[in-house]
């Protein structure tokens, strides 16, 4: 098993708004690092309007970024959200993320109310996946 770590910066996901990779690997485990609700294709563009459309592009970015490593949303064994309006948009954030997963397949959760995000984003996402065939890359 190759136990180096790899850094994967996916061709077509959105610009980083920091200095960090989309994603790194460690002997299978994939942490991707959290997406804001970027344009994949105009990083200056506007945010969408609302939590429901910025939780859809932070959702879509990250499904860039597991396509781009050869993964997908059936890999994702942890996410973690963080959310600025906790109280008002849970509910509403809930309901697009549950939709991205099939019924009973839902990976373990953390949802966090914090004091802001960059690019004063409503809500961020971040996943844990794991490859099925660890030695795989």
């Amino acid at each position: 098993m190759d136990s180096s770590t790899k850094f994967w910066m996916v061709e077509g996901a959105p610009t980083p708004v920091g200095p960090f990779s989309h994603a790194t690997e460690q002997d299978g485990w994939v942490f991707l690092t959290g997406q804001m609700p970027t344009s994949p294709d105009d990083d200056s563009a506007p945010l969408p309007e609302g939590v429901a459309a910025q939780t859809t592009r932070v959702m879509d970015n990250l499904v860039l970024v597991l396509k781009g490593i050869g993964l997908g949303l059936e890999h994702v064994v942890s996410v973690r959200i963080f959310l600025t309006e906790f109280k008002r948009d849970y509910a509403t954030m809930n309901a697009v993320y549950a939709a991205c997963f099939p019924p009973g397949k839902l990976p373990a959760r953390t949802c966090i109310g914090v004091t802001g995000l960059a690019r004063d984003a409503l809500v961020e996402i971040d996943f844990v996946a794991r490859r099925p065939d660890s030695s795989a890359a």
